[in-house]
């Protein structure tokens, strides 16, 4: 792998000429502006006369904190990986990539700045759309496609070695599966919530059940994740009268449980559901966990015929598949927790004129999914103990 010290940082004065070496800007003027929003990389936009295109860099360290917080820039290659592998199965899913920079750790891609972050619409109070089947169908493609039930046994191993992403797995197992269960520098929260915080940490049951999760999460190899699948990784607008949804910033790709996904997608929705109820929104919230479920099963039993060993039978599929809804389950309460007491937070609870209630009301959903998860046999079951808060 290339070192940290080998490589470039590109500047937006560097991208023009960066992109004319590549071979994608044919020597025609570009306007650059730099468009960074999240935490991890620096994202370019270059515009000419006929087409734009984005740049994306992973820096060696986290944008945010800077050189403080060293970060291997290899999360890149995950990324380009992740999206090499979804292009064979769902390409529609994920933006046009026009080439992978190994060497600077970049990536060069479609302009997406016609599109809207999903979470962005939501916040403002806009719908769904069809946006919860995309994923749902997503998430089977590529995890039926990467798992052992779509791959030969030697190419998943093959596929697992080369996953290994043990710097971005353990922020994940830190910061979303054991971080906000006991005391730490990076948990913060409303004030209000003073008094849940301090009984989830004393939370022997909850505990236990998030122990469980965090060790589903270190070993369960069940196929190539996204890895950080929620409403602020995904885009959506539309094209020349067509709605698009385009899934992004899989740099956190691995080999690991198919329901982490999931979750990770549901706790968002779950959470948004609950910031249109408290500003008294009536929308297609609700309908959300179920849409994503029911595509993500049809898509992956529409896929079971064509498993490459077919020992595993009906029977058998019926029992994986109502493993991964537990599962699923249980990480979406987790995705809802550290969301609220845990390091990073969702503006949909954060920018409420009043956080606290919906926060609550979050996180009390968020516990009862963890420990009441193979107990709900249905999404109508989820919607059930949501509409009781």
């Amino acid at each position: 792998m290339t070192t940290t010290q080998t490589y470039r940082i590109l500047e937006a004065d560097d991208i023009a000429a960066y992109l004319r070496e590549r071979g994608h800007a044919d020597g025609e003027h570009l306007t650059v502006r730099e468009v960074s929003d999240g935490n991890m990389n620096r994202v370019f936009i270059a515009t000419g006369p006929t087409h734009s295109l984005a740049v994306k860099q992973a820096l060696p360290w986290v944008r945010v904190a800077g050189p403080s917080w060293p970060m291997s820039p290899s999360r890149a290659d995950a990324e380009a990986r992740a999206y090499a592998q979804v292009a064979a199965v769902a390409p529609d899913t994920i933006p046009a990539i026009l080439g992978y920079d190994a060497a600077n750790y970049a990536l060069t891609m479609e302009d997406m700045s016609d599109l809207r972050v999903l979470r962005t619409v939501l916040n403002e109070g806009g719908s769904y759309g069809d946006t919860s089947r995309h994923v749902g169908e997503f998430v089977a493609a590529l995890s039926f496609a990467t798992s052992d039930f779509g791959m030969s046994s030697a190419d998943r191993k093959a596929l697992i070695a080369a996953s290994v992403s043990p710097e971005l797995c353990k922020i994940t197992e830190d910061v979303v599966l054991s971080e906000p269960y006991i005391e730490h520098e990076h948990n913060h929260w409303h004030p209000a919530l003073d008094d849940l915080a301090a009984a989830f940490r004393a939370d022997p049951l909850l505990r236990t059940e998030v122990a469980d999760l965090r060790h589903t999460f270190m070993t369960g190899a069940q196929a190539l994740l996204h890895g950080d699948l929620h409403t602020g990784s995904i885009m959506v607008g539309n094209r020349e009268g067509t709605p698009v949804v385009r899934v992004f910033d899989p740099e956190f790709s691995f080999v690991g449980p198919i329901g982490f996904d999931l979750g990770l997608y549901w706790g968002n929705a779950l959470v948004s559901g609950i910031r249109a109820r408290a500003l008294g929104i009536k929308g297609d919230h609700a309908d959300q966990l179920a849409l994503s479920w029911q595509a993500f099963e049809t898509e992956f039993r529409r896929l079971w015929p064509t498993r490459v060993d077919t020992f595993f039978d009906d029977a058998y599929l019926d029992r994986f598949l109502r493993r991964l809804w537990s599962d699923s389950l249980g990480f979406a309460g987790a995705e809802i927790i550290r969301r609220i007491i845990g390091f990073a937070h969702l503006t949909d609870l954060t920018t409420l004129p009043d956080p606290g209630p919906a926060s609550r009301e979050a996180l009390l959903l968020g516990r009862a999914l963890i420990v009441d998860r193979d107990g709900l046999a249905g999404p109508e079951d989820v919607r059930a103990l949501l509409e009781k808060r």
